[in-house]
């Protein structure tokens, strides 16, 4: 019998029964393995491996077992599950997700969109990447050479490593090669939050790049949802936009891709036309999705260093003047290998900054480095306390909340200095639930700034309450993950409003009574934070040690700070969440790159 073991939800253990009733033969082997993959997806997995739930002397008699039920079949049929020929049993949806894309991103990383104008690649190359001796700003040029080059291509950093820099310089180089025609250009993030700090990102790199090149303007600066780009349909999961509507762009840009879950993602690729072109920006190092599948992780898991081919080489150093040692150019077994350049060198932090070597040390797994960092007294950038126990956390947070949130509540009367002093700073959690999750936070936080007369929080609507939306409204143009701050409305005294930053700078209001689905942000998750940044950030680990406690969770949370960041988390179990990692199970990784 499979070896699973621990709690299922109750749709895991409905879905085992549905597909038994469904089975002939052999459903006594099947019910356990299809609750423990519906209870996968769940966790964010796209498959089940066989072989981690299965003896290896018992695994070839499951096999047969499972094909005899009649509701397993192989890859290319349709049938509920599909099993692999490396032990993989996936729902069908996600199969034919994780299958579709793979074929999709290969063929577009093997497309050449237009034969190149090879002198003026160079000449924009050197105008609009100067020479420096900086390793990194040869990356840049190395990322804008394999945009052109492809019409897939990935650009992976951490948070300062010049991500939107580098793609509206790569934006300028093809409006260059089009002579001027204004190609059509789409910027779209997972969620309204990113895509706003996209738009002000992409705004002041076009600025800095008025005098480099006369194409600036025909640069697009409105970004978009990924969910408004392709266009929802109302009670349904499919979009507007498929393969027989594909999207109207000739180029696509998704920044924060490691936030897009495999099903969007595959929906995007599919929505594509036959001659776009598609640019990935985002962190393979943060957090993968709350949905299910780690796309960005997937693509960037090369399993050694970039193994660039030859041909991708020599244009290489014909465009740019860049040599790759040979060290990197393993045989090429992907079209995927000339299509992702990960950029290391930060310029928000400098070398010394701590907030920089910690989020080094959590990626490399270095828990000695990473408490030699916070124990480091000469710093003041990065703090570590002990978590305070539960009686204690009130007193404790005071100051922090204060400090924290006190000016942000001094500006009732001007909604765009109340949203721009509420950002600079957060309470991040790791959790939801609990003691120290998201909803006891907020709790904790409101009854400090009513002791102090901030905020008077009787009514479910006060002055002062921040709210994040949860679920997008297309009709009201919010979307998930969008903030906004409830404050007196000053066309309609005595009544308040909810006021959103607006896409075109300013803010707009909304009533309280037509918000979509929302929550309090005094406090939010580590994954709801991802696409924001903050001045300071308190950063909140529970007591218990549990799988949940990731380097990926550490390194997200502290890398939404910009000058601060403070951790209430004790060493032991700091240390032991720095030595675990998120694995999600799929098959993308090896349908990309193969085996190697």
């Amino acid at each position: 019998m499979p070896q699973i073991d621990g709690a299922y939800r109750e749709i895991d253990l409905v879905f085992g029964d549905f597909l038994c009733r469904l089975a002939g033969r052999g459903a006594e082997r099947l019910r356990p393995l299809a609750q423990e993959l519906s209870r996968g997806t769940g966790e964010g997995h796209i498959c089940l491996h066989l072989e981690d739930a299965v003896p290896a002397d018992d695994l070839a008699e499951c096999v047969s077992n499972l094909r005899e039920t009649g509701v397993v079949g192989y890859p290319g049929e349709v049938s509920p599950l599909i099993l692999d020929n490396e032990y993989r049993l996936y729902l069908y949806r996600y199969w034919s997700y994780e299958r579709n894309l793979a074929d999709a991103l290969l063929a577009l990383a093997a497309g050449r969109a237009n034969e190149l104008d090879i002198a003026r690649v160079k000449d924009g190359i050197s105008r609009l990447f100067p020479r420096s001796s900086e390793d990194e700003q040869d990356l840049q040029k190395i990322a804008a050479a394999a945009a052109l080059w492809s019409r897939f291509c990935v650009i992976s950093g951490g948070p300062g490593t010049g991500k939107t820099t580098t793609v509206v310089k790569i934006l300028a180089l093809l409006l260059e090669q089009a002579g001027g025609t204004r190609l059509r250009i789409a910027l779209a993030a997972p969620t309204g939050k990113a895509a706003a700090r996209l738009r002000e990102s992409i705004r002041r790199a076009k600025g800095g790049l008025q005098e480099a090149t006369e194409v600036c303007p025909l640069i697009p600066a409105e970004v978009t949802t990924m969910h408004r780009l392709l266009g929802v349909i109302p009670g349904s999961n499919r979009f507007r936009h498929d393969a027989k509507n594909p999207l109207p762009y000739d180029i696509v840009v998704v920044d924060e891709a490691s936030m897009v879950a495999l099903p969007l993602m595959a929906k995007l690729v599919q929505a594509l036309p036959l001659t776009g072109r598609l640019l990935l920006l985002g962190d393979r190092e943060q957090l993968a999705s709350v949905e299910p599948g780690a796309v960005l992780g997937d693509i960037c898991s090369t399993g050694s260093s970039p193994r660039y081919s030859p041909g991708f080489r020599n244009y290489l150093a014909d465009v740019t003047g860049c040599s790759l040692e040979e060290t990197v150019t393993k045989t090429v077994q992907s079209p995927l290998a000339d299509s992702l350049v990960v950029l290391k060198k930060n310029y928000r932090f400098a070398s010394g900054s701590a907030i920089g070597m910690l989020s080094r040390a959590i990626n490399e797994g270095n828990q000695l480095a990473v408490l030699e960092t916070l124990r480091d007294k000469g710093q003041e950038t990065v703090c570590l306390r002990d978590l305070p126990t539960a009686e204690a956390l009130p007193s404790v947070l005071e100051s922090a909340v204060l400090a924290g949130y006190r000016e942000f509540l001094l500006h009732k009367n001007s909604a765009v200095d109340a949203l721009a002093a509420f950002d600079r700073f957060r309470v991040l959690c790791a959790v939801r639930g609990g003691n120290y999750g998201v909803s006891a936070l907020n709790r904790a936080v409101e009854d400090l700034l009513a002791a102090q007369r901030l905020i008077s929080p009787a009514p479910a609507w006060y002055c002062g309450r921040p709210v994040m939306v949860t679920v997008n409204d297309y009709a009201l143009r919010l979307f998930n993950g969008d903030v906004g701050i409830t404050l007196p409305d000053p066309e309609q005294p005595g009544t308040l409003a909810v006021f959103f930053p607006a896409d075109e700078g300013g803010v707009r209001k909304i009533s309280p009574l037509r918000l979509p689905p929302h929550e309090t942000v005094f406090a939010m998750t580590v994954h709801k934070s991802q696409g924001s940044e903050f001045d300071r950030v308190l950063l909140v680990i529970p007591p218990t040690d549990s799988l949940i406690l990731t380097r990926e969770i550490l390194y997200t949370g502290i890398t939404r700070a910009r000058k601060m960041v403070e951790i209430w988390c004790g060493e032991e179990l700091l240390a032991a969440a720095v030595t675990r990692r998120i694995e999600r199970r799929s098959g993308l990784r090896n349908a990309l790159w193969g085996s190697s």
